[in-house]
């Protein structure tokens, strides 16, 4: 039963006590008795006004706690003019403004928050309660469109507060970062993906050219004075008088050879650091296409290999360095070609809808340990291989903001794909 309804209860029976009592007491003096009736009605007519003041504090307070419910902050009770509610109402309204300014202020940082999240350059990634993804940026899924297998296996890897390096398809390098937050008193898991290649690569190119630069130093320094005397002294006809000192000057013109080669060794070195910006200009693709093909057909006759085209007939216009672009396209075919061991095909796919061009070859394909490698400076799969094919390749390609990649994708298939920009 309400305490309303109680209170009720409790002044009609006490009335109703009252005048029973008022009628056997003075039955006989009607004078009292109708004064006693008198007070009786004054006094349920007080009570009347005593129960409404007394229940107005509850009246608004359940008024009250109903808006808090609802979460409507806007709700305010204005002043009655009795001190006992007017202080309640004082205090309800000053806890409503504190709610609604407090409400509007988490409400400010929770948009701030959720606009910065999406908007941010950081792939980020939240957990709910049972570690499955509850919500993921844009970013996010731009980077796990591109890599559908990059936090396979590392979500339940990583221990949390840790970070890793990722490096995928040899090229694009990630920054994956596993952290905690506490949400209701619980904890919750948020992956940060960010992508650090441009300064993966910038720093690699600055350790690969201050060698390089000391290497070609060195080298000079000797190759050329060392050239120098054995030259001065081939030349001198008198020392070479006795058939016995034949032997002597064929060595010696053969380290010459030798010291020549050492010279182009490091001038394929020098290119990854002098490489010029790219003089871009409207070039043929289709005619760059036939021009490298003839020029590595021989390389892949010898070892019958086939070069096939899927191409069209008519022009295909890029902007892009010719001389570099040419030089791209030579070591991509080269490196096709001695993955075929024998035997196999080399073919160029131009793809207008996607402006890709795609070289593929029928080789034994790429490891997973090797992709991860792969473009890496002075990395190569070769046992004679000095690792400045693709480096090259990529300097290039980068030099013209084209997107490629290098991967296998089934037995004896495997693509290096070029995305032309518009």
């Amino acid at each position: 039963m309400k305490l309303k309804t109680k209170y009720i209860l409790f002044l009609v029976i006490l009335h109703l006590i009252c005048l029973v009592m008022s009628y056997f007491i003075f039955q006989e003096n009607k004078l009292f008795f109708l004064v006693a009736e008198v007070f009786i009605i004054i006094s349920i007519i007080i009570s009347l006004s005593l129960y409404k003041q007394l229940i107005a504090p509850l009246t608004y307070l359940k008024q009250g706690i109903s808006a808090i419910k609802d979460k409507d902050f806007n709700v305010k009770f204005v002043a009655t003019g009795k001190k006992e509610v007017d202080e309640l109402v004082d205090v309800y309204n000053r806890m409503i403004d504190e709610l609604r300014t407090e409400r509007t202020k988490q409400q400010e940082q929770h948009f701030f928050l959720e606009k910065l999240i999406q908007t941010s350059p950081t792939g980020i990634i939240i957990l709910d309660y049972d570690r499955q993804i509850k919500q993921i940026n844009p970013k996010a899924t731009e980077i796990l469109a591109d890599n559908p297998n990059l936090l396979e296996n590392q979500l339940h890897e990583m221990k949390t507060g840790s970070s890793k390096m990722l490096r995928v398809n040899g090229l694009h390098t990630y920054k994956i970062q596993k952290s905690r937050f506490i949400d209701r008193g619980f904890e919750r898991i948020f992956i940060m993906m960010e992508e650090v290649t441009a300064e993966i690569f910038a720093a690699e190119k600055s350790v690969y050219s201050k060698v390089i630069r000391m290497m070609a130093h060195e080298v000079n320094n000797t190759v050329g004075p060392v050239n120098s005397i054995i030259n001065t002294a081939l030349a001198q006809q008198a020392l070479w008088l006795n058939q016995e000192d034949y032997p002597l000057k064929n060595a010696m013109k053969i380290a010459v050879d030798r010291n020549q080669n050492l010279n182009i060794f490091m001038r394929n070195f020098a290119d990854l650091v002098k490489l010029p910006d790219a003089n871009r200009k409207k070039i043929d693709l289709v005619e760059l296409i036939r021009s490298v093909s003839d020029l590595m057909y021989f390389i892949a006759n010898e070892k019958d290999i086939k070069i096939e085209f899927e191409i069209t007939e008519e022009p295909y216009f890029i902007l892009a360095d010719v001389e570099q672009m040419e030089q791209a396209l030579i070591n991509i075919v080269k490196n096709a070609i001695e993955a075929v061991e024998n035997k196999g095909t080399v073919k160029f796919t131009l793809d207008k809808a996607k402006r890709a061009l795609i070289i593929s070859d029928t080789g034994k394909g790429i490891s997973q340990q090797d992709t991860e490698q792969l473009f890496s400076p002075f990395f190569s799969t070769k046992k004679d291989g000095q690792g400045i094919g693709l480096t090259l390749v990529r300097e290039i390609l980068l030099n013209h903001g084209f997107e490629f990649s290098l991967k296998t994708i089934k037995e004896h298939e495997t693509q290096f794909l070029i995305r032309f920009m518009l």
